[in-house]
């Protein structure tokens, strides 16, 4: 029933952002345990969302979020009342260009990432293309206790450049 219920609710995000960003939206992805289907009701809807044009900072992106949130907000009213879900979004922004450059972040998503949406298989790709070079290095995700580290290069020496 959890698992359903986040199903709807994500389905309700994809609806809202492309409402809200339309054409200017690339990709819409959800990581972290909504992903890996092992959420509690209390879990935030960890999201990556990649759109064109995205305004300058994280406050002034929240602000155009706010949008969305207002969307799903009957939704997520529904999930509290009628299943005791108490989650929040919790948006990571990223132009199609920030996407390219990387960051740690897209480690996770790697494995876990479970897109909604991607117009141009742009973040499919990139993932893909990233997991290439993550094998190719030999990392590993490495999972201790409730969470996950990983060793990007088991051969490193001191000096070595690693490159993402």
């Amino acid at each position: 029933m959890l698992k359903a219920r986040f199903a709807g609710l994500l389905d309700d995000v994809l609806a809202a952002c492309l409402a809200v960003y339309g054409a200017r939206l690339a990709s819409l992805a959800v990581f972290g345990s909504v992903a890996r289907a092992t959420m509690r009701p209390d879990s935030d809807i960890d999201l990556l969302l990649v759109a064109e044009t995205l305004p300058a900072g994280r406050m002034a992106r929240m602000d155009e979020f706010a949008a969305v949130e207002a969307r799903v907000a009957p939704a997520l009213r529904a999930a509290a009342a009628a299943a005791g879900i108490q989650t929040i979004l919790s948006p990571v922004f990223k132009t199609p260009e920030e996407l390219r450059r990387g960051g740690f972040l897209f480690l996770d998503l790697v494995e876990e990432a479970r897109i909604l949406y991607d117009r141009d298989g742009l973040l499919r790709g990139y993932l893909d293309e990233l997991g290439r070079r993550l094998a190719a290095m030999g990392a590993k995700r490495v999972r201790k206790g409730g969470g996950y580290y990983w060793v990007v290069k088991p051969d490193y020496r001191p000096g070595d450049t690693i490159e993402l």
